[in-house]
């Protein structure tokens, strides 16, 4: 691929999305060919799939079904959006990818991660990150940032987003070379500050 992938990870409201949008225009400013997704998005079809995945009335979804949605999401915009662009040389900036699903659906509801894996590469046509920016924020804190109704994955349990955050660092300490821990400063811009040295690395 002649473009660079980069996603951002982390658990609910650490500020993802924010970091994230600041990179994308950064790197625009910098007149660089990018593009900004988020997960699970990013076309028409994944679009419809992310409401069905995050309304909090589908009270009744099962776990099974809410891996392959995921997955149905993430296979269309990799097909669709993601791989052509990396083809082009652009620059692909991603609001979560498949390590969510390993961490929300593995360690979070104690699916098989090994099929999570083989489900994921299928998915994603074998396209993995070229860097992962994981943001860190203690969860009390950012469990408490949600001042919306939440979605049906904000309202799990404290144990459930706490096995998904100690998914994340498991998954840190397993590949240091791709994930790149940030903790959140309370300026985010010198969060982004440490972000942008990281992507500057590899770019």
């Amino acid at each position: 691929m002649k473009g660079k992938f980069i996603t951002f990870e982390g658990s609910e409201c650490c500020g993802k999305s924010t970091q994230s949008k600041l990179l994308y225009e950064y790197l625009k400013r910098k007149r660089r060919k990018v593009i900004f997704l988020r997960e699970p998005g990013g076309t028409a079809i994944s679009e419809a799939i992310r409401g069905l995945l995050l309304d909090p009335g589908n009270t009744a979804m099962a776990g099974e079904t809410e891996l392959l949605l995921y997955m149905a999401s993430r296979a269309q915009t990799v097909r669709e959006v993601i791989k052509p662009a990396l083809e082009k040389g652009v620059i692909v900036v991603c609001d979560r990818f498949l390590d969510s699903t390993v961490v929300y659906q593995g360690y979070g509801l104690g699916m098989d991660i090994g099929l999570i894996r083989k489900l994921g590469a299928f998915a994603t046509q074998g396209i993995t990150p070229d860097l992962t920016i994981l943001l860190e924020l203690p969860l009390r804190d950012a469990l408490n940032n949600i001042c919306r109704k939440k979605d049906r994955i904000e309202n799990r349990s404290f144990a459930y987003h706490r096995r998904v955050k100690n998914g994340y660092l498991s998954l840190a300490r397993k590949e240091p070379k791709r994930i790149k821990i940030v903790r959140l400063a309370d300026d985010k811009s010198e969060t982004q500050k440490a972000i942008r040295r990281l992507v500057e690395d590899i770019l």
